[in-house]
């Protein structure tokens, strides 16, 4: 079991971030926004040049390790791109990206962009997208499926791991925000920071966020290992990562107040376009439920037993 990025993985997420910043940082997001059609020409030059599609994250280690790091770095910014799903598209499907679907009516983030989707679901059903709803609000639109086959159980674990590494950039991001505001803004003669109840929130939160970086390497272990507890590896670290950003939000929103709700504050943005990810492909109960039934009696092996 390997609980730690190579050093190659994390030079790499360290330079996305940095490419992600030089070409806009939190602009993008904003950008995208005005016009959901642009998400591709914002963001697309920017994966090319990291050489995103070129890395085989199925069945390179090293390739999976970097595709994980690129995500965290793409949720630090909260890059407007399905990029996660678009890492873990199957190699025998005409697809460009994949998408775990849930529920009677299957959605994802994936408005304004001109790409060919397939889906799968927890029971390894898989189909093609062939038409979008409205655009709603994160650049979710509700999808027509084709069914296709029964054969992919070994596409869920993967897009089920990868945006949950989004979400783990997007809690490093909160957090890095929260604590530079809480140091500078200042009550009654002292930083927020010096005040104890907002030292034990910050370290809530920071307890949520780092046990969610430990469990999501576990499941990404898991995943490219064809494990027998890959699935279920991989539905504990959602079911982790949901319960983990519903804390950290909760806190940074607390000790930012009013203004963390306000556009001109990133962690608005950050917060919003976290919910697609935390709702979709199934939010908390329904993620506890899937669990169960692919666990069963036998429970959860490695680091989630």
């Amino acid at each position: 079991m390997i609980l730690e990025l190579s050093d190659d993985a994390l030079e790499y997420g360290r330079q996305a971030r940095h490419a992600f910043d030089a070409a806009g940082g939190d602009e993008l997001v904003l950008q995208a926004e005005k016009a959901p059609g642009a998400r591709d020409s914002l963001v697309g030059p920017v994966l090319a040049g990291l050489g995103a599609w070129e890395l085989d994250p199925r069945s390179d280690a090293d390739g999976v390790e970097a595709a994980a790091a690129l995500c965290r770095a793409a949720g630090y910014w909260a890059v407007p791109y399905p990029l996660a799903e678009r890492l873990a598209a199957p190699t025998d499907l005409d697809a460009d990206g994949v998408i775990v679907v849930g529920g009677k009516r299957p959605a994802a983030a994936v408005a304004g962009l001109d790409l060919r989707w397939a889906t799968v679901d927890v029971a390894g059903n898989r189909a093609m997208v062939s038409g979008h709803g409205e655009i709603q609000p994160g650049f979710v639109t509700e999808l027509e499926l084709s069914s296709v086959d029964d054969a992919g159980s070994g596409d869920v674990a993967l897009a089920l791991t990868l945006p949950c590494w989004t979400l783990l950039g997007m809690l490093d991001r909160a957090i890095e925000l929260t604590v530079a505001h809480v140091t500078l803004r200042k009550q009654f003669g002292q930083p927020l920071a010096s005040f104890q109840g907002v030292q034990f929130q910050l370290t809530d939160a920071e307890v949520e966020r780092s046990g969610l970086d430990i469990l999501a390497k576990h499941a990404l272990w898991s995943a490219t290992g064809n494990r027998p507890d890959a699935i279920a590896d991989a539905l504990a670290l959602r079911l982790a990562a949901i319960e983990a950003a519903d804390v950290v939000f909760r806190v940074c929103h607390q000790l930012h107040g009013a203004v963390g709700f306000c556009d001109e504050t990133t962690l608005s943005w950050l917060s919003r376009h976290s919910q697609p990810l935390r709702r979709l492909p199934f939010g908390l109960s329904a993620t506890r439920e899937e669990l169960a039934n692919v666990a069963g009696r036998r429970g959860l092996a490695g680091l989630f037993a």
